[in-house]
């Protein structure tokens, strides 16, 4: 399993119509995301084409073909696409993002306390990222006064969270019962991350869930099993890498409760990513998604029915891209595509997975 590791962070860091009714341009004056390969838009840049080959012609650091749900968001209401905040000769006035490529939710302490340090490969923790936050928003908005009256009319996106914390427990050879004890801190970081987002000023915040990793091709590949039961009958999903999953997402769901009644002057919206992608999957055709939702379109035959392979990921000899890339969910067998994203947006900007969703006022 240790091997298995060191090969899924290789992968991440080796491969790794838009939403046209914008909210008006006014409403935020900028935009701040904080996250891991979902939504990191260039702090890593490691892998090459094909990623960014369906929007940008070049990979800009965005483990897709093109476009990301931040980036989506970022049109829908009216602002540029965020610079990663490592971006040099970069403007920050309309926002930036702090998000990396395998960022935990979890500093390197928790992990190198229970021996599974060497399953990281950033010092990019949330609240490392936020870290970073705190030290370029006086360059943006001036004294800490000026930045609370900033922040009180910019979006922050906070997560998703969580997906790289189980992964280092479960590609460090621990069992699914094991890595769910990591649940509450987990959780527990967010929701303190959070109030040190308010804390600066922050009154609007959209809170991501983690993904129903178990219809990934990836865990699919890694993790198939010749029992039926492990597989969800309508899906055809791992069902213990979902049941993960859902409760990490009842945990922040809690910790979101709380939070909402200590600050009711604040909107603290959840994004309900693992309804969505789970609809994906149950209801591919729906979305146009003709080639399903549990094979992957830029990979190699491997082990299984999904287009996956260790030994031929995605920018790799012996990978190739399809011919239909809207068709599929599945970028690469972690991250998604482009089309996929832009839906994902959708459902963000114009509900219902998020209520109320961002294209309307949070108090409404």
């Amino acid at each position: 399993m240790e091997k298995l590791g060191f090969s899924f962070y290789s992968f991440l860091f080796l491969v790794c119509c838009c939403c046209s009714h914008f909210v008006s341009a006014q409403r935020y004056n900028a935009l701040f995301n904080f996250g891991d390969s979902l939504s990191d838009t260039g702090n890593v840049v490691l892998a090459g084409l094909p990623y960014g080959m369906t929007y940008f012609g070049h990979h800009t650091g965005r483990c897709s073909d093109g476009r990301l749900v931040i980036d989506f968001i970022a049109e829908g209401i009216g602002l540029p696409h965020l610079p990663p905040n490592t971006a040099s000769n970069a403007s920050f006035h309309s926002g930036a993002n702090f998000a990396f490529i395998a960022a935990p939710a979890l500093s390197f302490d928790f992990f190198h306390h229970r021996g599974l340090s060497k399953g990281l490969h950033v010092n990019a923790s949330l609240h490392e990222q936020i870290d970073r936050f705190q030290q370029l928003l006086p360059s943006i908005c001036g004294s800490p006064q000026e930045c609370r009256d900033f922040l009180g009319k910019s979006l922050l996106v906070v997560g998703e969270f969580g997906g790289n914390d189980y992964n280092t427990g479960l590609f460090g050879g621990w069992s699914i019962t094991k890595v769910s004890s990591f649940v509450p801190h987990v959780t527990r970081a967010v929701a303190e991350g959070i109030e040190r987002l308010i804390g600066l000023g922050a009154v609007d915040l959209i809170v991501p869930s983690v993904l129903p990793v178990g219809c990934f091709p990836l865990y699919l590949t890694l993790y198939q099993s010749s029992d039926p039961a492990e597989y969800g009958r309508r899906t055809g999903c791992l069902r213990r890498f979902n049941a993960l999953s859902w409760y990490h997402n009842a945990a922040l769901g809690r910790q979101l409760d709380r939070l909402r009644k200590k600050y009711p002057a604040v909107s603290i919206r959840y994004a309900d990513f693992y309804a969505q992608l789970f609809d994906f999957v149950i209801n591919p055709l729906k979305y146009g998604f003709t080639a399903g939702a549990l094979r992957t379109c830029c990979g190699a035959p491997g082990t299984g029915n999904y287009n996956f392979n260790l030994e031929a990921k995605c920018d790799q000899n012996g990978s190739t891209v399809c011919s239909d890339i809207s068709a599929h969910v599945s970028w690469d067998g972690i991250h998604m595509t482009e089309t996929a994203h832009r839906i994902i947006a959708q459902g963000w900007l114009h509900g219902p997975y998020v209520n109320p969703p961002i294209s309307s006022s949070p108090t409404s």
